[in-house]
């Protein structure tokens, strides 16, 4: 079946595309080594890309990292201070407020019971803080905590609380809580090489933002995965990956702890600004490469096979197709710049063309010459028939017997008809086929103007359609042909005698392998023919000399005389005249030029 459709496909064939297959076939491990380690560089570029982007988000929170570990200590430290003076607030009061005027990293330091109660703060006076959120997050889960607030004790603005638990032994008294503004964080964000451009925030655990490089929530939000909320990118923590931020922009997104359980810095960066965009880039072109490398090295193969092998093989090819369209004027010439395999093969197919010419003129000049010998014995048999024939006439004339002048007209008339083939053989241009309508057409022509006078009234139709025979049968068929017209210019006739009698001869091919000889002629009354004469004796053997299938028709009126044959095969020119015509094999190929 694939060879049958391969058959179909003529290109296929080519020296040229069965070579360039080759050569893909060849240069295909080495493709595909290189696109292999272009994709391992990539996936190492990628990796590394994604190590840096960690790196650089964790140097953006190197500040808030310091901060609140600091926070976190410093929450620790006043802890043992509020155990010795938790019975004395004013004491404690005052440990707290000397705490907050000697640092400025913190705006708020206290104490806040269980029930919600503060009365050791840098803020004087009693605070009941159970319905802050801080002190309802520590209600929920004890431990240590880093929230924000939107106002604080101290100051009306959003603040980040740090919150440590406060025990004494095993029970739990409270929570000491330091806090810092939202301004302070922002301001440590460091702006280190590789972070232009790119957006840092830090969150806690329940995913509330403690700090931003942007003012602006919508701003901000528009930087932050699509459909994906922050608490939810605990689990990627220490990795980078790529989607959608809730503008639409893909974009590439790092999770990096700054305080591991409690805070952590998402960085939001444009894929050129993160260099990884490259990266997609690079396994196109690893892909894209190797397939140009591909197509150069075939257009450089093919043009260079074209200009050592493809046009000199044309060449030769052609030299040979006009060799054999009968182009014998001179021996292809031979072809010198090609290759030394090339120039050999033209080297043979030139001296084959030598020999060729040479023994075709031989061979041409002796035909020529049996031509001229053959022509030369069927115009000496015509002479000598010719000479039979005058012999004959002139015993004609000095015989007086009736009968005997009639049978020597008879023989007379056989000769001069094998007088008129040989005439036809030796005038005709081919001597292997003879035109027998145009031989039966003078022979008759040459009967009737020596048999029917000019007041016999007699009129003879000829339908000779076109036929071509060797001579081994036209010789033959002529003869029948003028023993069977003979016959029916002796017994024509007319039943009326106001009717003129005609005599009526046709030839006609039936079927590509047959043909049919018709004489015809009308009679004075129906009489029934009788094969005991010369004539008839002649005819059968003729027929059976062609092979063929005679028949006879009598009626009232006529006499038919009908001869079926096989048409020995002469050629395939239906004129002999025609030149022989030379098909190549590849002729029928679309679009070949000779």
């Amino acid at each position: 079946m694939l060879r049958r459709w391969l058959d179909r496909l003529e290109f296929t064939k080519g020296l040229g595309f069965r070579l360039g297959g080759l050569l893909s076939v060849a240069i295909l491990p080495i493709g595909l080594i290189s696109v292999i380690q272009t994709l391992h560089l990539s996936r190492e570029y990628e990796r590394s890309s994604e190590i840096a982007l960690l790196g650089r988000t964790a140097t953006a929170a190197a500040g808030e990292r310091a901060l609140l570990q600091g926070a976190l200590g410093t929450a620790d430290a006043l802890g043992p201070a509020v155990l010795e003076t938790m019975n004395n607030p004013k004491a404690c009061s005052d440990i707290m407020r000397g705490f907050v005027q000697r640092t400025v990293n913190f705006v708020y330091a206290g104490f806040t019971r269980l029930d919600g109660v503060t009365e050791c703060s840098s803020v004087p006076g009693v605070h009941d803080l159970s319905q802050n959120a801080a002190f309802k997050q520590f209600s929920e889960s004890p431990g240590t905590l880093v929230t924000t607030s939107m106002g604080g004790l101290a100051t009306d603005r959003a603040v980040v609380v740090v919150v440590q638990p406060l025990y004494r032994g095993v029970d739990l008294l409270g929570y000491v809580s330091v806090s810092m503004t939202h301004d302070l964080l922002r301001s440590s964000h460091v702006s280190a090489m590789g972070t232009e451009g790119a957006r840092i925030l830090t969150f806690n655990t329940q995913g509330q933002i403690l700090s931003s490089d942007s003012d602006s929530e919508d701003d901000l939000a528009q930087v932050l995965p699509r459909g994906q909320s922050l608490p939810s990118l605990l689990s990627r923590s220490e990795t980078t990956f790529r989607d959608y931020s809730n503008s639409g922009e893909r974009r590439v997104f790092s999770v990096v702890p700054v305080v591991p359980g409690l805070v952590y810095a998402l960085g939001s960066w444009n894929r050129a600004e993160s260099g990884i965009g490259g990266i997609d880039i690079t396994r196109r072109t690893a892909l894209i490469l190797p397939l140009i490398l591909w197509a150069a090295s075939l257009v450089v193969a093919y043009f260079a096979v074209y200009r050592l092998v493809l046009r000199h093989i044309r060449e030769l090819r052609g030299q040979m197709r006009r060799f054999a369209i009968g182009d014998r004027s001179t021996p292809p010439p031979v072809l010198a710049d090609a290759p030394a395999e090339i120039e050999d093969m033209s080297q043979t197919f030139h001296n084959m063309a030598r020999i060729l010419i040479r023994d075709e003129e031989a061979m041409e000049a002796s035909v020529n010459e049996k031509t001229v010998l053959l022509k030369e014995v069927h115009h000496r048999v015509k002479n000598n028939l010719q000479l039979i024939a005058s012999i004959i006439n002139m015993q004609i004339r000095v015989i007086d017997h009736d009968d005997a002048k009639r049978v020597l007209r008879s023989v007379q008339d056989r000769v001069a008809s094998l007088a008129t083939i040989y005439r036809n053989l030796y005038q005709a241009e081919h001597l292997d086929s003879v035109q027998a309508d145009l031989l039966i057409r003078d022979i008759i022509n040459q009967m009737a103007n020596a048999s029917v006078g000019p007041g016999a009234g007699l009129r003879i139709d000829t339908q000779l359609e076109p036929l071509v025979l060797m001579p081994d049968q036209a010789v033959p068929l002529t003869l029948l042909a003028t023993e069977a017209f003979t016959n029916a210019l002796k017994y024509s006739g007319a039943s009326d005698p106001k009717a003129q009698p005609w005599v009526r001869v046709s030839l006609r091919a039936d079927g590509p392998k047959s043909a049919v000889l018709e004489v015809e002629n009308s009679v004075a009354k129906t009489t029934e023919a009788e094969g005991t004469g010369l004539g008839s004796q002649l005819i059968e053997a003729f027929a059976t000399q062609l092979g063929g299938t005679a028949e006879q028709e009598i009626s009232e009126a006529r006499f038919l005389f009908r001869l079926r044959f096989k048409v020995d095969r002469v050629s395939k020119r239906s004129d002999p005249a025609e030149p022989p015509q030379v098909v190549l094999t590849s002729a029928a190929r679309p679009g070949a030029r000779h």
